[in-house]
C-alpha cells in the first residue's frame, strides 16, 4: 500500500519503521554515503524547504540508526 503526505492528518503524525536486509559491504556504503549527503544535495531533491528538512530528517534517523548497530564512519 502506498500513502503519500497528501494521506496523513496532520494533527494524527504517523510513524514508520522500516525493517531491510543489507549485507555488510552495502550497510558500509550507505553509512558513507548518509554522513557524506550535504543539505545542498537534499535540497536539490526536495520541492521546497519544508521537505528537505523532512529528508534531512530521514537520512539523520538512517544515520543513527546505522550507527547503534556499529555502522558509523568517521
Amino acid at each position: 500500500m502506498n500513502i503519500g503526505p497528501e494521506d496523513a492528518c496532520p494533527s494524527e503524525p504517523v510513524r514508520v519503521e522500516l525493517r531491510v536486509e543489507l549485507d555488510d559491504a552495502t550497510a558500509w556504503a550507505l553509512a558513507q554515503f548518509v554522513k557524506r549527503v550535504c543539505w545542498s544535495d537534499m535540497r536539490g531533491c526536495a520541492v521546497d524547504d519544508s521537505e528537505a528538512y523532512q529528508i534531512r530528517a530521514g537520512v539523520d534517523a538512517v544515520r543513527a540508526a546505522l550507527a547503534r548497530i556499529g555502522y558509523a564512519p568517521r
